[in-house]
């Protein structure tokens, strides 16, 4: 698979994932009573930051949020490498294995944290990146040669 084509399909797969993401985690309902005892204490418990009130509810919304707007902006990212795979790939340089790092970390971060659903999406991504990568790598550096 070419490394253009290897960039959009991540490009694709990461607004799949923001979508996902989204609609799972505001959609998420406690399942028990002992669950919903901890969601109501997350948003109706307050604490004070310097002069500001928040609650814990309103960190997990926000960092969810904070974690959409990540994957839209690697979503771009992706689509930019991509076009930059056909024209320039050389302006790409070490951003593409250390696009697929930040990957790997979240394959990591998924299968301790969270479940086998973002892991996998993450694997997947990660093994994209890092195929494009390697494409990259071993393509020659000739100036004006375009990615097909």
């Amino acid at each position: 698979m070419n490394t253009r084509l290897l960039y959009r399909t991540a490009a694709w797969m990461f607004v799949l994932f923001a979508v996902a993401h989204t609609l799972g985690f505001l959609g998420f309902r406690p399942a028990n009573a002992d669950a919903s005892a901890v969601w109501n204490s997350m948003m109706n418990v307050h604490f004070e930051v310097g002069h500001a009130s928040f609650t814990y509810g309103g960190f997990y919304v926000g960092f969810g949020l904070y974690v959409t707007a990540y994957l839209l902006f690697s979503a771009l990212l992706a689509w930019h490498l991509g076009g930059l795979a056909g024209r320039s790939p050389e302006a790409i340089g070490m951003l593409g294995w250390a696009f697929c790092g930040v990957q790997v970390a979240s394959v990591v971060l998924s299968v301790s944290y969270f479940s086998i659903a973002p892991a996998l999406l993450s694997a997947i991504l990660a093994g994209c990146l890092g195929w494009a990568a390697i494409n990259l790598r071993e393509r020659p550096t000739v100036r004006g040669n375009r990615d097909s």
